[in-house]
């Protein structure tokens, strides 16, 4: 592959052309050149576009392709085309699928199912064997398989103990736990944010104290056993606040927050829309406002999709028998960048897709530099646009975006030596 970028505004804390406009040349999947007012080589192929920026390319933290099992919902392939018209090069995959990852045959099925791509996938495996709670997975197994981190995704591990063991376990091989806070008993058959609205709508709710209970316990187990632990998802102020201690008393504490859980709020559900139907659910605007400002302390370090397709049958229902969940591959950064309006820089905000997932699972950072791999997306991150369905390439249409009006939209992506940038 040969490519030249005309005119892009690099974001890179890192590089010495930061904020800057520069021309790229890249060739055979690598930077060839990188410098002001370049002259294009012949018979290279060159894009441009207005107000055109570039990063090093986009990582996704949480995304569901529900293959195996459930390919009619989503699968490998079109997961990857997902991801690329997000903007993303890189995604690290739930193994919450049919049968669960819980073996390292199934991490290496995935991994085989992803060679020779524009996007990079990196299989999640279970913590617990059957994700059923109750015993520990082969985690070295599958880490030496290609796992990058474990988790039982939304089913959480309930059982203190069972996470201690995988916590010690997990430090032989610097091994990382991904833990989706959620005490079940507590939110048991809750449909939606407890609050004002759920009082409201008659819906039973889900307190936040769900989720900061077992912030709470899981910090305190990593704190004893010295080991690594992630919070996927997290959505309550107290998770911010719980999260910012643990961080300034150096314990190995990361998190997430998926990016529709910034813009939208619990209010969206007055017409019983299912596809708002979300799990960490939807809080109100005064968990919002300390999500974003958890945000810019760098007490959350990445923002995620949660990407979650659901065929029509379990959305389209009544609201209780619902199944939670949406996609946002495509949509991700966009919603991410509609929601925060400015009180991050963009600099900051495009790390959270970044450097900082790659950091927290251990990945090589992307370094845009001459010599290097072609790691990119371009982006522009002040164009308005909305999704509409026929424009989604998910298997799954379940997104509570249509229509609504959005900032910032990825135009391409570079990886593997590939692009999906258009052709001009």
């Amino acid at each position: 592959m040969k490519l030249f970028i005309r005119a892009a505004k690099l974001i890179d804390r890192s590089s010495p052309f930061h904020n800057q406009q520069v021309d790229i040349h890249i060739l055979n999947g690598k930077i060839e050149k990188i410098g002001k007012q370049l002259k294009a080589p012949e018979n290279t192929p060159t894009f441009k576009a207005d107000n055109l920026h570039v990063s090093a390319g986009w990582f996704d933290l949480h995304a569901n392709f529900a293959d195996p099992g459930y390919e009619h919902k989503e699968t490998i392939q079109s997961g990857i085309k997902a991801a690329a018209v997000g903007g993303f090069t890189g995604v690290a995959l739930s193994p919450a699928t049919l049968p669960v990852v819980d073996s390292k045959s199934l991490v290496e099925y995935i991994n085989n199912q992803s060679k020779g791509t524009a996007v990079t996938i990196h299989p999640k495996a279970t913590v617990s064997k059957g994700m059923d709670g109750k015993e520990l997975a082969e985690l070295h197994d599958m880490s030496s398989s290609g796992a990058v981190a474990f988790s039982d995704d939304k089913k959480s591990v309930q059982n203190p103990n069972l996470l201690k063991t995988a916590l010690l376990y997990c430090k032989s091989f610097n091994g990382l736990v991904m833990q989706y806070p959620n005490q079940f008993d507590l939110s048991y058959k809750g449909m939606m944010h407890e609050g004002e609205e759920s009082t409201h709508l008659g819906l039973k709710g889900i307190p936040a104290i769900a989720e900061e209970i077992m912030v709470n316990r899981d910090i305190y187990l990593t704190d004893y056993t010295e080991g690594r632990l992630h919070f996927s998802t997290i959505s309550t102020s107290g998770s911010v606040d719980l999260i910012k201690e643990a961080k300034k008393n150096s314990i190995a504490i990361t998190a997430d927050v998926c990016a529709l859980n910034l813009l939208l709020e619990d209010k969206e559900l007055e017409e019983f829309d299912t596809r708002f139907k979300l799990m960490p659910p939807l809080r109100d605007k005064k968990h919002i406002s300390a999500l974003i400002k958890g945000l810019k302390s760098n007490t959350i370090d990445a923002i995620c999709s949660d990407h979650q397709p659901e065929d029509i049958e379990l959305k389209k229902r009544e609201f209780e028998y619902a199944a939670f969940g949406s996609i946002n591959l495509q949509t991700a950064f966009a919603v991410a960048n509609t929601a925060i309006k400015n009180q991050l820089e963009l600099t900051d905000l495009i790390e959270k897709f970044t450097s900082n997932p790659r950091k927290i699972l251990g990945l090589p950072k992307i370094n845009i530099q001459e010599g290097e791999i072609a790691n990119l997306t371009l982006f522009d991150p002040v164009l308005e646009w909305s999704l509409e369905k026929q424009t989604v390439v998910s298997k799954s249409k379940n997104s509570p975006l249509f229509g609504r009006k959005l900032i910032g939209k990825p135009l391409g992506i570079i990886n593997n030596n590939q692009s999906t940038l258009p052709k001009k």
